[in-house]
């Protein structure tokens, strides 16, 4: 049982070590690349345009669904054709 553990630790570690090098030379390859923590180099807008932009898009979507339920209760309303008589 133990021979078996270590067989497949051994695999391990040969099955991922090319995986640690690619890692490790793509983050070498690319030093000057900006991480996660630090700020964007352009600043990309404000809180009150994003404030404003989404009132804008909660009157759109009001005003589309009032649109849709006008046109759901036209159809609701008009009376169906009647049936032409069977011969």
């Amino acid at each position: 049982m133990i021979k078996k553990l270590v067989a497949m630790g051994l695999g391990a570690v040969i099955a991922l070590a090319p995986v640690a090098v690619i890692e490790a030379q793509a983050q070498a390859a690319a030093p000057d690349a900006p991480s996660m923590a630090s700020p964007a180099a352009k600043h990309t807008g404000s809180h009150r345009g994003h404030i404003r932009r989404k009132g804008n898009t909660a009157g759109h979507r009001a005003r589309a669904s009032a649109h849709h339920m006008h046109h759901m209760h036209k159809k609701a309303a008009a009376p169906a054709a009647p049936a032409a008589p069977k011969s």
